[in-house]
């Protein structure tokens, strides 16, 4: 089941969405602060996207949706290519230390 998202009316849709990859990281939340809020007020109306930089970080960074930039399909492409063979290397040192796991002997 594919989960969906509404948008309340008034404000604009995002640019961008979960899981998308830009320059600045992996996009993994999106918040919004509509005009009449506090926060708007303080900091601007919009989208703000939560970024993580690394994969393996604990970091995470918010960025305005003007900031955000999207990988150019070539560097998407490499970085995914990266990510399969990383995982075709954690599968081959797997498999092989199934082969390395002693039989069981059954003596009737």
């Amino acid at each position: 089941m594919q989960s969906t998202i509404t948008i309340p009316q008034g404000w604009k849709y995002p640019r961008f969405t979960l899981r998308q990859r830009a320059e600045q990281g992996l996009i993994i939340g999106i918040k919004y602060y509509p005009n009449d809020s506090f926060l708007a007020h303080e900091y601007g109306e919009g989208w703000r996207y939560i970024v993580m930089p690394d994969i393996n970080s604990i970091e995470e960074e918010n960025h305005l949706e003007n900031e955000i930039e999207l990988l150019t399909p070539q560097e998407l492409r490499a970085e995914i290519q990266a990510e399969i063979e990383k995982c075709l290397r954690q599968l081959e040192l797997l498999n092989y230390e199934l082969k390395t796991i002693p039989g069981i002997v059954i003596n009737s």
